[in-house]
């Protein structure tokens, strides 16, 4: 293990998907940590955490704990197939009206002439209320700060 490593991942053949952690972290931190991201300790074992449920999808959950803990800045050391920087996701599925032909529909639609308007409006509609001219006058009184009031 490199030296600063904070956590280590891996499989067991007793327990299953198993976290450890090092001296370079404190343990209630540690422990903290290992239990959000779904992992419980091992009776028997000090210092070693299993993924809880491990039959649920347990390869992706534990490569989303080493992503968030690296994440976090923890240094964390994976087995490869636990280690969501070495191993690639599998290709999505392309959908056959997907994204692009959408795109290309909206393309071509808005590239030809639309028929919802003939001509150019010319004037403004008979709904349209004019704007009123400006006041010829200035303002005649001046407000002034009264002595004696309350201060903020």
């Amino acid at each position: 293990m490199h030296p600063g490593t904070h956590f280590s991942f891996g499989d067991h053949k007793e327990h299953g998907f198993v976290a450890s952690f090092t001296s370079a972290i404190p343990q209630h931190l540690a422990h903290w940590f290992l239990e959000r991201e779904q992992f419980e300790p091992v009776p028997g074992e000090p210092g070693l955490y299993r993924l809880s449920e491990p039959e649920r999808d347990g390869v992706r959950r534990t490569r989303q704990a080493v992503h968030d803990l690296r994440r976090r800045g923890y240094t964390v050391q994976a087995d490869i197939r636990l280690n969501p920087a070495d191993t690639a996701s599998p290709p999505r599925p392309v959908r056959p009206h997907g994204l692009q032909e959408r795109r290309s529909r909206l393309a071509q639609a808005a590239a030809n002439r639309t028929t919802q308007r003939s001509t150019p409006p010319t004037a403004a509609p008979a709904s349209a209320r004019p704007i009123p001219p400006r006041p010829t006058y200035a303002p005649t009184g001046h407000l002034t700060a009264v002595a004696g009031g309350r201060s903020r």
